[in-house]
């Protein structure tokens, strides 16, 4: 028959009362030694009486769920607003860092929840591709480009510092590519990576592919329909459509106020919004 946790609760505070290590007594009852400690600080504190009468009160009845401080579910919905519906990990960061407040990501998912509706993160199965590994940065660095009706964005990123650019043009052919790969390489990346990858688009091809040396000791194209490959810059195109450009389509008399929306978003990038790989730090906060 298993013993009731009144009688362990007695028990273990004979047990301590003989000089038995608090470890010890958690192993001999079956119980977790944090337990132990907190009903030997509460014997201590209300003689072993009256903290039994409390244990056994406390035990009654359905417990009332912990309420959450309005203020403290504002301060989460105006994170998630602000920061362009980030998730829990960025909020839980922002919130310590602006109010001093730490609670856990399930508890701020369970108050998002209130007011959004959380998306679920369900995938469909199939098989992966290589995925370049880095360990220090400008080892590797992805490219690729998004779509904008009559607006082109260029994209790269350092797959393990996570430094990005992004590049505006009129157009998507290899000279596109070209003026892209001098910009970013030159403003961003200090002029060389050991292994550039982009996917098969004819922006990566011809002109593009003769200039790659320059910069590049490699030039890998990614496996088609295998999108893992592509992991890092798909991620990082979908936060330049998350939280810049979203999914319009822009014309061409919109490049310059789009340039303008491209350079408040990589500041932010890169100096405000926490990236959670590299431990909740942006990219150039050092």
């Amino acid at each position: 028959m298993e013993m009731l946790s009144t009688t362990k609760i007695v028990l273990a505070w004979e047990l301590y009362e003989t000089g038995l290590p608090k470890i010890h007594i958690a192993d001999s009852l079956g119980v977790n030694r944090d337990t132990i400690r907190l009903w030997i600080q509460g014997v201590e504190k209300m003689g072993l009486e009256g903290f039994l009468n409390s244990y056994i009160d406390a035990k009654k009845g359905e417990r009332i769920a912990r309420q959450v401080d309005p203020i403290l579910k504002r301060w989460v919905w105006e994170i998630r607003d602000r920061e362009k519906e980030c998730c829990g990990q960025k909020i839980q960061y922002f919130l310590d860092l602006e109010h001093g407040v730490h609670i856990s990501v399930p508890k701020i998912y369970e108050i998002l929840s209130e007011k959004y509706q959380i998306k679920s993160k369900w995938k469909k199965n199939g098989k992966r591709g290589h995925v370049p590994k880095a360990e220090n940065a400008r080892e590797v660095i992805q490219v690729d480009t998004i779509d904008f009706g009559e607006i082109f964005a260029f994209t790269a990123i350092d797959i393990f510092s996570k430094e990005a650019d992004v590049l505006l043009r009129p157009s998507l052919t290899s000279q596109d590519g070209v003026i892209f790969l001098d910009t970013c390489m030159e403003r961003r990346f200090d002029g060389h990576t050991d292994l550039l990858q982009a996917d098969g688009g004819s922006e990566f091809k011809d002109k593009f592919k003769q200039r790659v040396p320059i910069y590049a000791d490699r030039f890998r194209i990614s496996a088609p329909y295998k999108k893992n490959e592509q992991a890092y810059i798909e991620s990082f195109n979908r936060t330049v459509r998350k939280e810049c450009l979203g999914w319009s389509k822009y014309k061409i008399r919109d490049l310059p106020e789009a340039t303008r929306y491209v350079e408040e978003f990589l500041d932010r990038y890169h100096y405000h919004r926490p990236h959670i790989s590299l431990g909740m730090r942006p990219p150039l906060k050092r």
